[in-house]
């Protein structure tokens, strides 16, 4: 069987960039059913990865929509959430000005967050 994620991003990647044209392909495929779950989420985020910054604003904008709503889909971040996107926004050890306004956008969007998810907040973002 076919690995769809590898091919998908060597696909996407063989002119060694994300363009807006590739960002509506993926926002099309990845919704097509209303939702976005974890592992079309971990697939955008080792398509961002490989890409190491040779991306256009709107992939950036389209890959810190779909984790948040994954990750707000009950309004919720509870603690293993919290982890997970630890170590989802720490892999590269800096948290850039885009991480950090998305986790603002996270804690607004919360009905409530965990003690781990506010201590990660804390620690990026400021008090």
């Amino acid at each position: 069987m076919a690995d769809w994620q590898n091919l998908a991003t060597k696909a996407i990647l063989a002119d060694g960039k994300i363009d807006d044209a590739e960002v509506k392909i993926l926002q099309k495929e990845l919704y097509a059913d209303g939702v976005i779950d974890r592992t079309e989420v971990n697939f955008l985020i080792n398509l961002r990865n490989q890409a190491k910054g040779r991306v256009t604003p709107a992939f950036t904008k389209f890959f810190f929509k779909a984790i948040k709503d994954n990750v707000l889909k009950d309004g919720v971040i509870d603690a293993a959430e919290a982890k997970w996107l630890r170590g989802m926004l720490y892999a590269d050890g800096i948290i850039d000005a885009d991480e950090k306004k998305f986790l603002k956008e996270l804690k607004r969007g919360a009905k409530r967050v965990s003690p781990a998810f506010q201590k990660l907040y804390e620690e990026c973002v400021g008090s």
